[in-house]
């Protein structure tokens, strides 16, 4: 976008329609040789726009959506507008066949949210959540325990909003599950970070709890890509599976990751 309003700029073209908001909408633009308009105020060109980078205004200059706190974490643009984001270069959501939305929409279709108290366990930029919200679910409770997430969620565009049916807790799902009523959800969304990163979330444990948190013939989607497989033979879907069936759930396998159902 950044060179698509030089160029249009040195061509002399004055106004360009564009997007700001990956894709959410599209504005019209004054530019020029200097830099360029909206709204009565008045941007400059970067020095350098780096590949793979989102940038947002930190009210004197552009600064890159990206910290580093105890790991580099960047939110990362992608060919459909909606962006991933990486931690330590680890991309956290798919975005190689389809919009990491869609995909999130996708899943969220498997747990028919309409009417539904739904727990998002891990909530990272929200698009589980906002998909939720959209699929007319009655209540969403989203957790997510790392700051740094929280701050690219709040510069994300596509990330959605508080709201009624909506709330968003700074914490620790491991922390929260211990406190919350027997049979308090409708459905759940268990989208974890890799087994390698936070294996505590993989545990027969944590499964027990997610069953007595869903009342009987809940949906449950665990996503779990398939980390490993191919190099170390490892079926980490399959072993969810397995732990899932032993904490109370019917399950099968579904694309990349486990469908249950509390029995």
């Amino acid at each position: 976008m950044h060179d698509a309003l030089v160029a249009a700029a040195a061509a002399g073209a004055g106004i360009v329609e564009c997007s700001l908001d990956l894709d959410r909408t599209k504005v019209e633009v004054e530019v020029d040789a200097h830099g360029w308009t909206i709204a009565a105020q008045r941007f400059p060109y970067l020095e350098r726009c780096k590949d793979r980078t989102i940038y947002y205004w930190a009210g004197s200059d552009f600064a890159p959506v990206a910290r580093f706190t105890s790991s580099l974490i960047k939110l990362v643009p992608t060919e459909w507008g909606a962006p991933t984001f990486e931690i330590d270069g680890i991309k956290m959501l798919p975005s190689a066949k389809l919009s990491p939305y869609s995909d999130a929409a996708n899943k969220v279709a498997l747990i028919e949210p309409r009417g539904k108290r739904v727990l998002d366990t891990c909530g990272g930029l929200g698009y589980f959540a906002a998909c939720c919200v959209d699929g007319g679910a009655a209540h969403v409770s989203s957790y997510e325990k790392n700051a740094d997430v929280l701050w690219l969620r709040s510069l994300n565009p596509w990330s959605p909003t508080a709201s009624p049916q909506l709330t968003l807790a700074h914490a620790d799902v491991l922390e929260v599950v211990a406190s919350l009523p027997d049979a308090s959800f409708d459905a759940a969304l268990h989208d974890p970070p890799r087994f390698g990163i936070a294996g505590e979330l993989y545990s027969q444990a944590f499964y027990r709890e997610l069953a007595r948190l869903l009342r009987k013939g809940a949906p449950l989607f665990h996503y779990t890509g398939t980390p490993n497989k191919l190099t170390s033979g490892r079926d980490v879907a399959s072993e969810v599976s397995r732990r899932l069936r032993e904490a109370g759930f019917a399950t099968e396998l579904h694309g990349d990751g486990v469908l249950a159902r509390r029995k």
